[in-house]
Parts: structure tokens; sequence; C-alpha cells
């Protein structure tokens, strides 16, 4: 039984990797920011940005050649923002539930 305590369905890895953050109407612009941990399903990163809960993102995690042992690979995601946390420097902290993901090569994402 549960006691009230929270229980992630699936596992977090703490991984500091780029992101970039993509406009979704035409005068947005792209904002770089780091993860600080992921799932397949979900994401938390710290941007220097003015978020809400419940927006819609879309937004490029790459792992880099460390990670993959080959080349870098973009990862493109669609997701909504779940939690905001402020935190020091400025800096927020955004929790975003990952609702659709597509693997890209590297190239494809660089322009």
């Amino acid at each position: 039984m549960s006691d009230g305590s929270e229980r992630r369905e699936a596992r977090r890895f703490n991984m500091n990797l780029p992101l970039r953050v993509l406009p979704r109407e035409a005068k947005g612009h792209e904002l770089n920011a780091q993860t600080r941990d992921l799932s397949y399903q979900g994401l938390y990163f710290l941007a220097e940005a003015d978020f809400q809960v419940g927006n819609e993102i879309d937004f490029v995690i790459t792992l880099p050649q460390q990670v993959t042992q080959s080349g870098d690979v973009n990862i493109r995601c669609q997701g909504k923002i779940v939690r905001i946390e402020p935190t020091e420097n400025g800096r927020v902290g955004i929790a975003a539930k990952i609702s659709r993901y597509e693997f890209m090569p590297a190239a494809a994402t660089a322009a």
C-alpha cells in the first residue's frame, strides 16, 4: 500500500546534458538549457526563462559521444511543464513530462 511518498514510474538518471528548448510561435527564440536528470517519461532542467505549469514545449536533448559510444545523438521531444521551482542565480528548475520523442541524426538539428 502507498504511504504517501513519491513513487516514480521510471528510473531517473542524473545527467547534465545540453538541452535546446525550441520556440512554439514564430516570434519566439530558442533557449539553451541543461538537464539535471531525465527518464524516458520526463526530465528536470534549469533555465533562465519564464515558463508556466501546463505550457507545452518542444525541445532537443543531445546525448554526447561519451554516452552513446558513437556520435552525438539528438532526441527531439514534445512535452508539458508539470512543475516549476525557483533556484539560486535567477534560474528556474522545470519538470516536464515527455509526451512524444524521436531520434534524429545530429546533422539534422545542427542548422
